[in-house]
């Protein structure tokens, strides 16, 4: 009986396993496609225009695998047409690997389609516009290139849009044809645009402006009756947002509303929040632990006047600072400004204690933020001064001075991300001078000018090439307050050396500044991770006085974090060669790399 039932067992467990059994010889894991013959830039869209792709992880039978192998060479084809190919051959084959088919399809792409004539209409007052005419012109050198569906849809649709952007709202593309001719591998482009009549501007209309009504005109950089430009209705709301009045700005044309060539422009406004608050602790090692405030007013009447305020609290610097600016819209984003700024600083070789009034204009110009005003400066000051020492130690240097100049500036900058730069560069340009002023202790003149320049080299690896540069005319130096003289020294100068410790000496050795700078700096980052990285960096540079110049090296590394508030930079750094310098300097950075 035993032996009956193990025998009726068997038997059962085998009928169970027989369909199991089938099933496993009929059905396998999935398909493994190879595809040779043709370069990168078309096995990818082969590999995905073959319908044998969509089966690298399902299940398919040998029928069905024969059934799919079979379409192949015609996919294959329909998929190399657009790329000029059309009279590409396929052959192939199937294999077995295990479990998995493996169809391998050696592609023959043959000879392509070469474009030998392109014939264009269009109006002649429209060919004559810049941007129709570049436009025009890409199409007209796809001439002699092979025939690229997609490269050629995207030229015409370029001079379409063009044709629209430039005031053509009508412009219809009657005639549409790529004849190819597949015996003499050749095709010839036949294009005919009807653009209709060209429209010009209507009225401007302004809704939810907080402001009196013209106000905005200044910031419109066309006229009612000028020619219609999509360029410039984007110049426009690049403008209203960049004026920081609006958390809204829609630009709208109301073409469909447009009769007569005439097109009105509605502008939707939103104000902004009109009181921004802004404050916090921060650290740095050239002014120590702090607390920063700000209050700005976006605007403060219905002229659109501005007014910012500022107040910073840290262990070796105090300032207080107030700016009123009057905006005065149009291409060159000129403003008035009116500021004062008090400042008490307390450095490792300086303190003083000044008032600074301001007055100027600025604007753009040729690119570059150009600035243009006077300053009154008045305080005391000492120099030659060391950590911890008392204010009447010996060999310090005590002054009083009042001084009344004009300065001009140029900045410019270029970043393509304002977060974390890997292609950028900034330049400051400025000048001032006392010279035919009245009121001043001293008469002088000052040039200097600071640039950066950071290149991404790799994914992961930034270069940053700094320099500083600047020289003063002066025939009364010990007047100049510490801020117009040239120091050396700290974060943002010589890394491995305290805030403005390096410059001349006194007769007592005490730095007191000197009457030129000269600095430079190599940095190399690399990033373990997108947020976190690495740094070694050489700075070289020093203050002085005459033609005695001695740079001073300082060398190290840094750790490197882009933070939810900004890229923090940590340093330590350590003078080279100095036989009066030794140890090391913790220099901790917060802000833009620009």
């Amino acid at each position: 009986m035993a032996i009956r039932s193990q025998r009726c067992l068997r038997r059962r467990l085998g009928l169970i396993a027989l369909p199991l059994l089938l099933l496993n010889t009929l059905a396998h894991a999935g398909v493994q496609l190879v595809v040779d013959g043709v370069d990168d830039t078309l096995k990818g869209p082969v590999i995905a225009g073959v319908e044998l792709s969509q089966y690298a992880t399902r299940e398919a039978s040998e029928a069905q695998v024969q059934r799919l192998y079979e379409r192949a060479p015609d996919q294959v084809k329909a998929v190399l047409a657009p790329y000029g190919f059309y009279d590409a051959s396929v052959t192939g084959r199937i294999e077995q690997v295990g479990t998995d088919w493996r169809v391998t399809l050696h592609i023959t792409p043959g000879e392509p389609v070469v474009i030998t004539s392109v014939d264009i209409s269009l109006d002649k007052q429209a060919a004559d516009i810049p941007g129709i005419r570049r436009a025009k012109r890409a199409i007209e050198r796809l001439k002699d290139q092979q025939l690229n569906d997609g490269t050629y849809d995207t030229a015409r649709d370029a001079l379409s849009s063009a044709l629209t952007a430039n005031g053509f709202l009508n412009a219809r593309l009657v005639t549409r044809r790529v004849e190819v001719n597949r015996g003499a591998h050749s095709a010839a482009i036949k294009l005919a645009w009807e653009t209709g009549k060209r429209y010009r501007y209507g009225q401007i209309h302004f809704e939810g402006s907080q402001f009196r009504e013209g106000f905005l005109d200044r910031y419109v950089p066309f006229k009612s009756g000028d020619y219609f430009s999509q360029d410039q209705l984007l110049q426009l709301q690049q403008s209203l947002n960049g004026a920081d009045y609006f958390s809204v700005v829609n630009v709208l044309p109301d073409v469909d509303e447009a009769k007569d060539g005439v097109v009105d422009v509605t502008v939707q406004l939103a104000p902004a929040k009109r009181t921004i608050y802004t404050g916090g602790p921060f650290i740095g090692t050239d002014t120590g632990v702090g607390v920063r405030a700000g209050m700005e007013r976006r605007w403060i009447n219905r002229r659109g006047h501005k007014w910012k305020n500022e107040i910073v609290l840290a262990q070796r610097l105090k300032t207080l600072s107030t700016l009123y600016s009057i905006p005065m819209p149009g291409d060159n984003q000129r403003s008035f400004n009116f500021g004062a700024n008090y400042r008490d600083a307390d450095t490792t070789t300086s303190k003083s204690r000044t008032l600074e009034l301001v007055a100027n204009e600025t604007r753009l110009w040729h690119g570059w933020t150009r600035t243009i005003g006077l300053h009154a400066l008045s305080g005391t000051f000492t120099v030659g001064k060391q950590s911890g020492e008392k204010d009447n130690a010996e060999g310090l240097e005590h002054g009083r001075s009042t001084l009344l100049y004009p300065e001009a500036s140029l900045s410019r900058k270029k970043a393509d991300n304002p977060t974390f730069v890997r292609n950028g560069w900034s330049i400051d340009i400025y000048a001032r001078s006392t010279v035919g002023t009245l009121l001043s202790d001293a008469s002088f003149s000052q040039v200097a000018a600071d640039a950066k320049w950071i290149h991404a080299f790799t994914r992961r690896d930034r270069l940053i090439l700094r320099g500083s540069a600047g020289y003063t005319w002066t025939d009364n130096f010990d007047a100049l307050p510490p801020q117009l003289r040239f120091f050396a020294g700290g974060d943002r100068s010589v890394r491995g050396y305290g805030f403005q410790s390096i410059g001349p000496k006194n007769s007592f050795g005490r730095v007191i500044g000197g009457k030129s700078l000269l600095v430079a700096s190599t940095e190399v980052e690399h990033y373990f991770t997108k947020n976190w990285g690495m740094a070694a960096f050489v700075d070289a540079g020093n203050a002085f006085s005459g033609v005695d110049y001695r740079p001073r090296v300082g060398a190290g590394l840094g750790l490197r974090w882009l933070s939810p508030v900004g890229m923090i930079r940590v340093d330590v750094g350590t003078p080279i060669h100095d036989k009066d310098k030794h140890g090391v300097e913790l220099h901790l950075v917060i802000g833009p790399d620009l």
